[in-house]
């Protein structure tokens, strides 16, 4: 399926790449346009002040104002050859000493107090002309007090011209490099996700039957190791949780299989032709402990299914174990004593558990062992504590548990003998049960086997 509508890292990634290049490029353009003008400003100025200083010295010769003439002259061929540069002088009361043709000073530059607008450019536009001047009040060399004003202009039209064409010239770079490196950005991007590409080909040959695939993490970049890990992690716990469904639904099927078959059996023969009341009632009575052996199974099998999905929430309560195995005693003691078998308590303590939870976990492990006891031995329960944990031991002898056979005791209708008959066994989801009790109160459960000794130890947490 297509997915649309959604964001592209692509996409995005690539007009981040447009946007930061393009935002770099401009500033850069900006900052030596800042550059260029100001070293335009800088030149004019150079050739503005040299006029004014060219002026000043000039004005200082003056000793009378029959030198005006010589000194227009002066000015005039100093000018020569400065093409867009206009200079005028003006008197104390603003009338006109010298002016170049045209010249024509912006009224602005002549207000501002001269004698400090030396550094200060003021730029003006004098129809299509637009200038860059200068003004000074400088000193005559007739009297102290004669005084004039010199403004001096230069032409920047071709200052103008150059920073349009190099601005242009610019928007032009800027958007052919945005379009390359939107397209080069695009590439790397798909080239960077490439990985993400063939981890979603590899994703996509998972399947039911092949949950035993996995991603590649030696080969991922970095920064995708960590994603195929947490992926590989949750295959297996997919292929963990979708075999023991499997396991369990084949399991169930078997051992339903048994008991449906002898209820059809025993059902078509007694139909198969007239009998007596007891043997009808015989017949009953062997169908109605089939159907109590089936409902136990179906009352287990769904204690299990809650415990697994966590809905198994014990009622707390403190439980003395002591007490708890003593009454177990007393309930087998009946079985114990046709196999001359001994059960023997050592030790006490307290925990805060589900007390009908806990009892038919401890009945389980128990019933087990006198199940599995030789004739004439002892079956030991020790309750040890320690500052955290309470530990209950459980050790009888008799029949032996292979080694291959230890982490599968615990499995749902596992049992090491396959031979022996299920009436014999119950329903075999006794141990299944009882590590799910232990664990719903936050314990585990272990068993070990050396020579005919078998020990299952719980560890629950201590009560408060």
């Amino acid at each position: 399926m297509r997915l649309t509508g959604r964001k592209s890292i692509t996409r995005h990634l690539t007009l981040l790449f447009v946007i930061a290049s393009s935002a770099v490029l401009l500033s850069l353009g900006f900052v030596i346009a800042s550059a260029v003008e100001k070293h335009f400003e800088e030149q004019d100025m150079e050739v503005l002040t040299g006029k004014i200083e060219m002026a000043r010295h000039t004005l200082g010769n003056l000793k009378s104002t029959d030198d005006l003439e010589r000194i227009r002259q002066l000015l005039d061929n100093s000018l020569i050859g400065h093409h867009g540069l206009e200079m005028a002088v003006f008197g104390p009361d603003h009338d006109v000493i010298f002016a170049t043709p045209n010249a024509s000073f912006s009224p602005d530059l002549l207000a501002v107090d001269a004698s400090h607008s030396l550094h200060r450019p003021i730029t003006w536009t004098l129809g299509e002309q637009t200038y860059r001047g200068i003004a000074a009040e400088l000193p005559t060399g007739i009297s102290e007090r004669s005084r004039v004003i010199v403004a001096v202009a230069t032409d920047i039209a071709h200052h103008q011209a150059f920073m349009r064409s190099f601005l242009q010239t610019l928007w032009i770079f800027v958007a052919g490099a945005a379009a390359l490196t939107g397209f080069l950005g695009w590439a790397a991007v798909r080239r960077g996700l490439a990985p993400l590409r063939a981890m979603r080909a590899q994703a996509q040959v998972v399947t039911a039957q092949q949950l035993s695939h996995r991603l590649p993490v030696e080969s991922a970049p970095v920064e995708l190791a960590e994603l195929a890990q947490s992926l590989n992690e949750m295959l297996a716990r997919l292929e963990d949780a979708f075999r023991r469904l499997s396991d369990f639904s084949s399991d169930i099927a078997h051992e339903l299989r048994t008991p449906v078959t002898n209820l059809m059996t025993q059902t078509q023969v007694v139909l198969s032709r007239q009998r007596s009341a007891d043997e009808y009632r015989s017949i009953l009575e062997s169908n109605a402990e089939e159907f109590e052996h089936m409902a136990r199974m179906i009352s287990d099998m769904l204690l299990l299914a809650k415990a697994e999905n966590d809905l198994v929430v014990p009622t707390r309560e403190t439980v003395k174990l002591a007490a708890e195995v003593l009454a177990l005693f007393d309930y087998y003691d009946a079985v114990a004593e046709e196999k001359g078998l001994r059960l023997t308590l050592e030790g006490d303590a307290e925990v805060s558990a589900d007390r009908l939870m806990l009892r038919r976990a401890l009945g389980n492990l128990l019933s087990n062992a006198v199940r599995h006891s030789a004739a004439d031995t002892t079956l030991r329960v020790t309750i040890s504590a320690s500052a955290d944990t309470v530990s209950i031991r459980m050790e009888n002898t008799g029949d032996a548990i292979p080694q291959e056979y230890l982490e599968r005791v615990f499995d749902r209708f596992f049992r090491v003998d396959p031979s022996r008959q299920r009436s014999s066994e119950g329903t075999g989801l006794g141990l299944a049960i009882t590590k799910s009790i232990v664990i719903a109160h936050g314990g585990t459960i272990s068993v070990a086997s050396a020579g005919a000794v078998t020990t299952f130890t719980i560890r629950l947490p201590r009560a408060p």
